[in-house]
């Protein structure tokens, strides 16, 4: 069990994406007075916490592993296709999603309809996918080099 907890591969994209989570929350908190708990879950938003789990998984295992390794390979292209799927087909659906919940919204005024909209914040924009793999890269890189830094 104590491989588990000392398995940096698994911890490093895990908190880094918690970390970035965590920042979206006390950030909304802070800018609407909203205290939120589901923004935790929340997907969407700057930056892209699932880039910067991705790129802080490959960063780990090139760190550890080499960049020459075959997992590192897998981990890279890994990463490109869940960026690529957060910028292209789910920022897609969520435009979709805002255009549905308006149309709904003018084809039924005044009349009884379902209050249950479609997630339209599901997707993320360039920007915050490369923003969230930055954060990734950093975040794993400083995971490893800090300790080394503060022991000298």
């Amino acid at each position: 069990m104590t491989s588990f907890w000392s398995n940096d591969v698994l911890w490093v994209p895990l908190t880094a994406a918690l970390g970035v989570q965590l920042y979206k929350f006390l950030l909304e908190w802070v800018l609407r007075r909203d205290f939120d708990l589901r923004v935790l879950a929340r997907s969407g938003g700057m930056p892209s916490s699932h880039s910067a789990m991705v790129t802080s998984l490959a960063s780990t295992i090139g760190l550890r592993q080499g960049v020459h390794s075959e997992i590192f390979a897998l981990s890279v292209v890994f990463a490109f296709i869940v960026m690529y799927d957060a910028t292209g087909v789910r920022q897609a659906a969520g435009k979709q999603a805002k255009v549905l919940n308006q149309i709904l919204r003018e084809l039924f005024s005044g009349q009884p309809v379902s209050e249950e909209e479609l997630k339209e914040l599901i997707g993320h924009t360039p920007v915050e996918v490369f923003v969230g793999a930055a954060v990734g890269i950093i975040y794993a890189v400083l995971w490893f080099e800090l300790p080394l830094l503060l022991r000298t």
